[in-house]
């Protein structure tokens, strides 16, 4: 039984760094089907002859998987000039074991396209494809600068100088005048705990006992090269965030929107947008998006027995976001996602629930998007409140008269 073909003119690219392998799927003219397969290099000019060779066949569809980098240049060259590109999850395109070669590849993905077997990836609109660099890149500058970070005060500490013992951080405005006075050759305790500021002037005392180490030049000179680099590290940051604000302008109200929720910051909700864009009529549900971005459980049953469920891959960037904005409202004030992470957490533990709230997060935002209104809090006593409803009640009656109970109910003093 030959199975229907739903789009009539397609074609498949196998990608690699320096070749493109191509299938064209179409019709013969005499009710059959045409296959005409292709090599390409991935210069502009050899792509540009890719989609003059996919013209020539009027292919109304392009499908290739997401590997890597390497399908962004084909992907931003083809979609100029042909109707639909479809970047393809790598793991849908499992071949048959033992044919494994470039060519079989992209015919195995031309008839898979053909046949309406596959699904595309969400690839986001132009702004938001720069806004996701710029996301990216920040998130992986802020981690470097705290690697950094950690290092100077592993100086530090080798060195004897105890400033992380008294100070909430050693980059604090006074912890960072201390370590350049340090630097630049003074060994004083008493006149390096004299630079604290506000209230670190209250911890004089403490400082001096703990800035009086064995600092020397050996440790100056790693200090000075770490603190290099975290400044450099703190333009590069403040750099971007400028560029972000200014391409997220047109989107102020989604941003202004996002904040709302408890443990969304500016930051975090600028990533959320580089993430998933403004329109959520991408996402039919919020059901969709979560699954999308690997937020939720994924189901595992066979033979009537459930497996772990556990969540599948997505942008690990927006996860990422979202357990660090679910943390966030689990330490919030009154909230109804602080109860929600409070409730998880005594079940399963922070991890999880952090994700939860994450997921939770997610959902909100898929609603706040959608509608344009802002976020209504539940109030931190929502669970409390179901706990003890009317309709509990009712239910808990009727089950211990179900057991043979005449229940009569009395209000506790």
């Amino acid at each position: 039984m030959e199975m229907e073909v739903i789009v009539e003119r397609c074609a498949f690219l196998d990608v690699h760094r320096d070749t493109v392998m191509a299938c064209a799927r179409t019709p013969d003219g005499h009710g059959g089907r045409s296959e005409d397969v292709g090599e390409f290099g991935t210069t502009t000019s050899q792509l540009l002859l890719l989609a003059d060779w996919l013209a020539e066949r009027k292919v109304s569809l392009v499908g290739m998987e997401a590997t890597g980098v390497y399908w962004k240049p084909v992907h931003w060259v083809l979609e100029a000039s042909v109707p639909e590109v479809w970047v393809i999850n790598a793991r849908h395109m499992r071949n048959l074991p033992g044919r494994k070669t470039d060519v079989a590849d992209a015919i195995w993905g031309a008839s898979l396209l053909e046949h309406g077997l596959v699904r595309p990836s969400f690839i986001p609109p132009e702004p938001f494809r720069a806004l996701r660099d710029l996301t990216r890149y920040r998130k992986s500058v802020i981690e470097d600068r705290a690697r950094e970070s950690q290092r100077l005060h592993k100086v530090l500490e080798d060195a004897g100088v105890k400033l992380s013992s008294v100070a909430s951080s050693v980059l604090t405005k006074s912890g960072r005048e201390m370590i350049d006075a340090l630097i630049a050759g003074q060994r004083d305790p008493s006149v390096l705990a004299e630079m604290a500021k506000g209230r670190m002037r209250s911890k004089i005392p403490q400082l001096q006992d703990a800035m009086a180490g064995r600092f020397n030049e050996h440790h100056a000179l790693l200090c000075r090269a770490m603190l290099a680099r975290i400044d450099q590290a703190d333009s590069t940051i403040a750099e971007l965030t400028d560029r972000i604000d200014e391409l997220l302008d047109p989107y102020e109200a989604a941003v202004t929107l996002l904040v709302t929720i408890p443990g969304v910051a500016r930051r975090t909700a600028q990533v959320i947008l580089a993430e998933i864009g403004a329109d959520m009529s991408r996402f039919p549900t919020a059901g969709h998006l979560a699954s999308w971005a690997g937020m939720c459980p994924g189901n595992n049953e066979s033979a009537g027995k459930h497996r772990s469920g556990r969540t599948r891959h997505g942008s690990k960037w927006l996860r990422k976001a979202l357990i660090e904005a679910g943390q966030a409202a689990g330490r919030s004030k009154d909230t109804y996602l602080a109860a929600q992470y409070a409730q998880i957490r005594t079940r399963r533990g922070p991890q999880r629930a952090a994700v939860a709230v994450g997921h939770s997060i997610l959902v909100i935002v898929w609603h706040l998007l959608s509608t344009g209104e802002p976020y209504r809090d539940l109030g931190g006593d929502y669970f409390d409140r179901r706990r003890n409803s009317a309709a509990r009640q009712r239910r808990l009656v009727a089950q211990l008269e179900a057991m043979g109970h005449t229940v009569t109910l009395e209000p506790a003093a």
